[in-house]
């Protein structure tokens, strides 16, 4: 059996249905971003941070998606030729890096140019500065790289409180509370992968020039241990559960029990994702359980997952396709359930 999706006008997620005002792309109260703001009211403040220079604080109570910063780069250039193992070749990016900058305003300039960057003395001595300091304060955007002189501020977490997301039709990275901050409270983000063990994860910061003080990189050894194994475990469960989130349910006894099993099994991925507090994973991990529970025809607790990964969608960027994929997996669930509580009438 396939479960059937659409975008059907009397379709509504199940957030709209408990009063939420949000519907689907299209229609006219679908959540969109103003194209023409520039960003939130001042909410940070940037102020030295104990043992790593500057840092950005917030500067009142921040809720769950509250918007931090909303910024252009200053400038972007083209990405060089990949190489494996060592990453895009210094030399051509400090060409590209050089070429932007020559067309900056001396005050921009002068903002570049005061950004935090790591070197070894070696690359001091024979690279270009533009291109070290690029190196160490550069994000993706899209199919470029552009630099961030506010956004760069933000100092490193393995456990961040702020996510961000590049959003092409504004041309802005925008940077927002992955859980509430109190005021005072320092922001951090992840200049890594976060799925790596303590040890994997000091080795990608070399570059950065920092060992990371974190939470999780500070806590005792038994603990940083049990929190390896979990960061281990969610990868490999990650990976493991990409094969089976198809919206086929099961029709041989031994399938639906298997289907049943990793309902049970995602549940656990997700208890896994929550204790290491990785606020970027909760929304595939929810969709994941909401496929797996689909998947063993338990449509109430399909409905109630999708709806929680379609709502940390919305909040992260309301027109990507990743809102309009959890949207139409809450619309199609909703109608099971809607089927499955009408024969259970009859």
């Amino acid at each position: 059996m396939i479960i059937q999706i659409g975008l059907l006008p009397y379709l509504i997620p199940f957030a709209y249905a408990q009063g939420s005002t949000s519907i689907a792309p299209g229609f006219a109260s679908w959540p969109t971003t103003d194209q023409a703001c520039s960003g939130p009211p001042e909410v940070y403040t940037v102020r030295p941070s104990p043992g790593k220079g500057l840092g950005v604080f917030a500067l009142h109570d921040l809720d769950v998606g509250s918007i931090i910063m909303r910024e252009t780069p200053i400038f972007t250039i083209q990405r060089p030729s990949f190489i494996k193992g060592t990453g895009y070749p210094m030399e051509a990016v400090s060409q590209l890096v050089r070429s932007e900058f020559a067309l900056l305003a001396s005050k921009q300039q002068e903002e570049v140019m005061n950004l935090t960057y790591h070197a070894t003395d070696t690359e001091k001595e024979n690279s270009d500065v533009l291109g070290l300091i690029f190196r160490s304060n550069a994000y993706k955007t899209g199919e470029d790289i552009g630099l961030f002189p506010k956004i760069s501020r933000i100092n490193h977490s393995c456990r961040p409180n702020t996510s961000y997301y590049w959003n092409a039709k504004q041309n802005k990275r925008i940077v927002y509370a992955n859980r509430k901050i109190r005021k005072g409270e320092e922001l951090f983000d992840s200049y890594i992968s976060l799925l790596l063990t303590h040890k994997e994860r000091k080795e990608r910061l070399e570059p950065y020039g920092f060992t990371c003080s974190c939470p999780a990189c500070a806590s005792k050894p038994k603990a940083m241990r049990e929190s390896d194994v979990r960061r281990m475990d969610i990868r490999k469960a990650f990976a493991d559960f990409a094969s089976q989130l198809t919206l086929t349910v099961p029709d041989s006894q031994s399938a639906r029990r298997k289907a049943r099993i990793n309902a049970k099994a995602s549940l656990q991925l997700n208890g896994l994702v929550q204790q290491e507090a990785l606020a970027d994973f909760y929304a595939h991990a929810y969709k994941i359980v909401a496929i797996s529970h689909a998947r063993a025809e338990d449509w109430g607790a399909a409905t109630t997952w999708s709806n929680r990964g379609y709502e940390l969608r919305v909040m992260e960027d309301p027109e990507s396709a990743n809102a309009m994929e959890m949207f139409q997996l809450t619309s199609a669930f909703i109608e099971r359930w809607k089927d499955e509580m009408r024969q259970q009438s009859l």
